[in-house]
């Protein structure tokens, strides 16, 4: 299985699950890949910043040299630092802010309660959850 960032005409981006590209074309072709936020059929695969290791894949690599899993965790989070902004407990406020048009579009990152979890769904914002490991220096 292959997940692919995909992007819509209307600039929405949300994930595709398939088999291989040839898959996506296929479903693509049929009409059968579409926007959840605003419906659109006119979906393009967009460049992912993140790769997942597959079970037939064995060791994830980068350019051949061995990256341990929590090294790549750490990547990630770091990545995360440099280009999300911290917006701490008004994570929600901030995304409906954006949403709405009321503040500029910008990457942020925070946390939420459940009820604004689900406010933010209500809304049609989309968000993703990524738990925050503790490393050990």
């Amino acid at each position: 299985m292959i997940i692919y960032d995909l992007k819509c005409e209307n600039n929405h981006i949300f994930e595709g699950w398939f088999n291989d590209r040839t898959a996506f074309e296929e479903q693509k072709k049929k009409g059968l890949v579409k926007c959840p936020v605003c419906g659109s059929l006119s979906i393009d695969i967009v460049p992912s910043s993140i790769t997942v290791m597959g079970k037939r894949t064995g060791k994830f690599s980068k350019n051949n040299k061995d990256i341990s899993p929590m090294k790549d965790l750490r990547m990630f989070h770091e990545y995360l630092d440099k280009t999300f902004e911290d917006v701490g407990s008004k994570f929600a406020e901030v995304a409906l802010k954006i949403h709405l048009g009321e503040e500029d579009s910008r990457n942020i990152k925070g946390t939420t309660t459940k009820t604004e979890e689900d406010t933010l769904r209500e809304e049609g914002i989309p968000f993703v959850k990524i738990p925050i490991p503790k490393f050990d220096s």
